[in-house]
């Protein structure tokens, strides 16, 4: 088990204008008291071909961490226009939230967004140059995709165990349903 355990994970102002902040109320417990403190990024994914179009919207330490549950809510800016090729800011793509301990990622919620023009007669005819004002995002917060990441929180235990990612959740699997609303998501 986990010494930090995310609880809940719930996307603030969805839908918004693609030049708002992004806000997720985010919920998580730990079990033993820890040395230094959880760095929580938001990275927005600028291209599916490209990793070198994505940016780091915001990283914040949190801690010290003891014992207990714990809750804030995690506001990122938009991401930079310019640093995102045209041909991109239009469509889906991806926002990762991650959360790491000591430089070591442990959890991974990806969340798909659809970014669009609200109006039909823009999404008819889109402009040639894409108008940042009348394009709204939608946070498929329905579906996340959260994934935990092996992590030794007390590094004077050392397993020597090679040890894989574990994929936890995701919202279209058929049968249990695995969100408690269709803004956010659980994990344990």
């Amino acid at each position: 088990m986990s010494a930090v355990n995310l609880k809940d994970v719930t996307v603030l102002s969805n839908p918004a204008p693609f030049v708002d902040p992004f806000q997720f109320e985010i919920s998580y417990e730990c079990s033993t008291p820890l040395e230094d403190d959880l760095e929580w990024k938001l990275i927005y994914v600028g291209s599916a071909e490209d990793e070198t179009y994505d940016q780091v919207l915001e990283s914040v330490l949190v801690g010290p961490v003891n014992v207990g549950n714990y809750r804030f809510v995690f506001q990122a800016d938009p991401p930079d226009p310019s640093k995102i090729q045209e041909e991109d800011i239009i469509g889906v793509t991806v926002l990762l939230l991650t959360c790491s301990y000591q430089g070591q990622e442990f959890i991974r919620v990806g969340y798909y967004v659809n970014n669009d023009y609200e109006a039909e007669q823009l999404k008819a005819e889109p402009p040639q140059k894409v108008l940042l004002d009348k394009v709204q995002r939608n946070i498929l917060a329905d579906k996340p995709r959260v994934t935990k990441f092996p992590l030794n929180f007390c590094p004077e235990k050392n397993e020597d165990e090679e040890q894989q990612p574990e994929f936890v959740a995701e919202a279209s699997k058929k049968g249990d349903e695995l969100l408690p609303n269709q803004s956010s998501v659980e994990c344990s």
